[in-house]
């Protein structure tokens, strides 16, 4: 069984047999040919719990008929407000669920939902919930772009609704670009830490954060490099849930190998000078900079442009080192823009809360999230445990449990030095 299954069916009573209502999800559907992936939403959602009922569009009925919808959610679907009107559908649904989530989201259904129109059960049950709204939009890359695409979000935004970001990748026909559907694990993530959360009104929206993840590679020659253990996990975990508490989110990713998170943006890089130069242009205009990433301390002075061949009889030459940029410090020291929040990362062996201490003072970051690491602890793992220590000599711990809980502690802390 999914992890997750088993954590949402004890949450809701299914362990002990009691008789707990499930999450009522609704699922709305636009006409887009990304249609399809939003059978895959379905069935997570289901699976994992979730009570969904499918609201499409008519245009959505093109690309993926009422049958397929009906059997893969059990329940009846619609697409217009004359169906079953003694229940008042454009209503009820609305106003029983607990989350809406729109995947995928095309242009008219966010220029629909941004002003208000009620043309069909969709945009009505969109007018009528109070519960959190998440968009997953996915159109072309000129549509996605176009000015009015944007107000139409960014008022979304300014009401309360999640709207993440699409995905860059290959689109209808030949085109490339941003506005591919998030993959519908990751629309999941975004769903389930929405709906675990229990709040209407995201408190990151409006706001900009930088994260970065991973570990940095510092070549030596074309096929060897100095690096660490760090799988990226734990910044992939803050990236994703501060994307889910309506931030945008520019996540600077080394060498993970994992698939981009819903809704974020991700820059590729592999170095830590190639980090640094990412992280200080997307800091630009961030709100909260979180270095989650692991980054080397140093790197070789020479870089051999062929392999380094082992000679028979003759020891190798030694690895003479330099050291790397101090980004964590350089951010702190010279903060972009004023009430910038800066959270860095320690992993220690030894002394753990002594020398993060020492660390928090000499990088001059408002909070920094110590946490013990070795060849089976943290790197690589699903679990975290960690202080978090604040400039202002507060400490939080976060007990031991899946990296998430740490990510959501993190932006607690930093929601509230940012209000």
């Amino acid at each position: 069984m999914d992890p997750y299954v088993a954590v949402v069916r004890c949450q809701y009573g299914e362990r002990r047999g009691e008789t707990v209502d499930k999450p009522k999800v609704v699922l709305g559907v636009s006409g887009g040919i990304a249609a399809y992936k939003a059978c895959e939403l379905l069935r997570r959602l289901t699976e994992s719990g979730h009570d969904v009922r499918v609201v499409p569009t008519a245009s959505a009925l093109h690309f993926v008929g009422a049958a397929t919808w009906s059997a893969l959610s059990g329940k009846p679907v619609s697409t217009e407000v004359w169906d079953d009107v003694h229940e008042v559908p454009h209503v009820r649904i609305g106003q029983h669920a607990d989350l809406v989530v729109v995947a995928p989201a095309t242009a008219d259904t966010l220029a629909k939902a941004a002003h208000g129109l009620a043309d069909d059960l969709l945009t009505n049950t969109l007018l009528t919930a109070r519960c959190p709204v998440v968009f997953a939009p996915a159109m072309h890359t000129e549509m996605w772009e176009h000015p009015a695409t944007q107000e139409n979000v960014q008022t979304l935004r300014r009401r309360g609704a999640i709207v993440i970001e699409p995905a860059v990748g290959r689109l209808t026909g030949v085109d490339t670009g941003k506005g591919r559907l998030p993959e519908p694990a990751e629309i999941f993530e975004v769903c389930r830490r929405v709906l675990a959360r229990g709040v209407t009104e995201p408190d990151l929206k409006g706001r900009h954060v930088v994260v970065s993840a991973g570990g940095t590679r510092e070549p030596l020659d074309p096929v060897r490099f100095l690096g660490n253990r760090s799988s990226g996990k734990q910044g992939y975990a803050l990236a994703r849930t501060a994307a889910a508490r309506g931030a945008r989110v520019t996540l600077v990713a080394a060498n993970t190998g994992m698939p981009d998170p819903a809704g974020v943006d991700v820059v590729p890089v592999g170095t830590a000078v190639q980090l640094r130069e990412a992280v200080l242009k997307a800091a630009a205009d961030a709100d909260a900079v979180v270095m989650a990433a692991a980054v080397a301390d140093f790197r070789p002075q020479t870089y051999a442009t062929g392999k380094i061949k082992k000679k028979d009889g003759q020891d190798p030459e030694p690895i003479v080192l330099v050291r790397n940029p101090d980004i964590l410090a350089e951010i702190s020291a010279e903060r972009a823009r004023p009430g910038q929040v800066i959270v860095g990362f320690a992993a220690e062996t030894d002394d753990v809360l002594a020398n993060g201490r020492t660390k928090l003072r000499r990088k001059g970051c408002d909070l920094l999230v110590v946490n013990e690491v070795g060849e089976r602890k943290t790197f690589g793992s699903e679990e975290n445990e960690a202080v978090v220590l604040g400039a202002d000599g507060s400490e939080t711990p976060v007990p031991h449990g899946p990296k998430e809980f740490l990510a959501e502690t993190v932006w607690d802390l930093v929601a509230q030095r940012l209000t």
